[in-house]
């Protein structure tokens, strides 16, 4: 028992700078707190006593703000930073060297029963306020992004981000060791403007060489193919030029 005393208060010094003195983890971190009232809940649990184990995890909850499930199960050096709004349900397998955020869920669907909790796989970090909800799996080596609602199995040393979430593949680099950086993580929204913002180039590109080409040649940028009134394609107002179509404009050029 002492030893994996140890080992918990090791783990934190490990992944939190915060983390100054053995006095300082002992005092100061509710995650540790839960994780050990959790081992004893966890025992009552298995033993038949789950009435006892229920009060017990509650009383808990009310004491450092994370609510763990009796019945679920945890690994060695589990590490729940901060922890506020932790609540991990009643069928959750978590593997070891796994790191929770402040509000991270892992909860169920709807009203199955049997399994129907997550299982997360070792070496996997959960960032702030994300869910895992459902029977699914979340690869050793993966990373859940602050925020992401995750509802199918994550690959292992993946990267998980979003509502609903979508996996990167992390290509080329395993991971083995805990990776902690939970903030490096694609955007999707980000990449869409960036895909925007590439594809405004290319059109402004495409309307300066345009227009040169139109000096050169004494031409109007967007002249009116023949047979076609200078109103009626833009809507019937009078004055407007006509924009020509992408299959004119090419078999112009």
């Amino acid at each position: 028992m002492f030893a994996r005393i140890r080992e918990d208060i090791r783990a934190v010094k490990e992944r939190d700078p915060a983390a100054t003195s053995t006095l300082s983890v002992l005092i100061n971190y509710p995650g540790l707190h839960a994780l050990w009232a959790h081992r004893v809940d966890h025992w009552l649990w298995r033993h038949g006593r789950r009435g006892v184990a229920r009060y017990l995890s509650q009383l808990a909850r009310w004491l450092t703000g994370i609510e763990i499930h009796p019945g679920a199960t945890i690994g060695a050096r589990c590490f729940i930073d901060h922890g506020m709004g932790v609540v991990i349900g009643e069928t959750t397998v978590i593997g070891d060297d796994v790191t929770l955020y402040q509000g991270v869920t892992l909860g169920g669907t709807g009203k199955e029963t049997g399994k129907r909790h997550p299982t997360l796989e070792d070496c996997v970090v959960v960032g702030v306020g994300a869910a895992v909800l459902g029977n699914i799996t979340v690869g050793r080596g993966s990373k859940v992004g602050a925020g992401a609602v995750v509802i199918e199995d994550v690959p292992p040393n993946s990267t998980a981000v979003g509502i609903p979430s979508r996996v990167v593949v992390r290509a080329g680099e395993r991971v083995d060791a805990i990776d902690l950086h939970h903030e490096d993580l694609p955007d999707p929204v980000v990449e869409m403007f960036a895909a925007l913002a590439r594809r405004i180039e290319r059109l402004e590109r495409r309307l300066s060489r345009d227009e040169g080409l139109s000096e050169e040649r004494g031409e109007p940028v967007f002249p009116v193919p023949a047979g076609r009134d200078a109103g009626s394609s833009s809507g019937g107002v009078p004055g407007v030029p006509a924009v020509e179509t992408d299959e004119e404009h090419d078999a112009r050029i």
